[in-house]
């Protein structure tokens, strides 16, 4: 969510007509961004009526860490656990499964924390976590049905990314004593797979995070992109 979204007034009256012309997956989205924005002590007045309060009582375990929340989230997707397929005809070829919902809502909720971590400090569990991330992306590219069902075209294009924030917080990350040519390996290799249609960009934010190594190796990093980019 950028500051300037964070710092807009909104009509309330236009939001509700906003909402009931919503397709579910945005609306899954905003009422996950609510859970992390409303009051903890306020969560069972936004569900009530709903859900069964009594069994979202809050647990005495400890909080699982990005790195496991990440990874629990990988290990169910390729158990197979976000895929729900539906009969596609003409009328509903555009349309998409609950678990495709659950999983892009998920997926978005991920990157984004792990984008903030990323600002916390440099961390080999931070990057550790985008690469899982970026391994599901890759995944759907190779087979998307061994992630979730599309009905049309599937691939890591249908997530939405904000690749310029989330390149330069894991360029930020993979900097931290990563060997040079590794360093520039994985740039290169990130913004073909995911970004390649605003290489320079990004390459010029890998080039502020580098150390003098680091920025060396980046010069045998093409400037322009071998391969195309749906995500235009």
């Amino acid at each position: 969510m950028t500051s300037t979204a964070m710092g807009q007034r909104v009509d309330i009256e236009k939001l509700r007509a906003a909402l009931r012309h919503m397709s579910r997956g945005n609306l899954l989205s905003i009422a996950n961004r609510a859970i992390e924005l409303v009051p903890r002590a306020r969560l069972g007045s936004l569900v009530a009526g709903m859900v069964r309060l009594d069994l979202l009582s809050e647990g005495t375990r400890d909080a699982a860490s990005l790195l496991d929340e990440v990874r629990t989230f990988h290990d169910a997707c390729l158990r197979g656990d976000y895929y729900e397929s539906f009969d596609v005809n003409s009328k509903n070829c555009m349309d998409t499964s609950n678990g495709t919902d659950a999983f892009m809502v998920e997926f978005e909720r991920l990157m984004d924390k792990c984008i903030r971590a990323s600002a916390k400090g440099r961390s080999s569990t931070v990057r550790e976590a985008f690469e899982l991330l970026f391994a599901l992306l890759r995944r759907l590219d190779r087979d998307p049905d061994s992630v979730v069902f599309f009905a049309d075209e599937g691939g890591s294009w249908q997530v939405g990314v904000d690749w310029r924030a989330a390149l330069a917080a894991y360029f930020l990350c993979l900097a931290e004593g990563t060997p040079a040519e590794h360093f520039a390996r994985e740039v290169d290799r990130a913004i073909a797979d995911f970004a390649d249609y605003d290489r320079p960009k990004h390459l010029a934010t890998a080039r502020r995070v580098a150390s003098a190594e680091q920025k060396v190796a980046l010069r045998s990093v093409p400037a322009r992109g071998q391969r195309g980019s749906r995500r235009a």
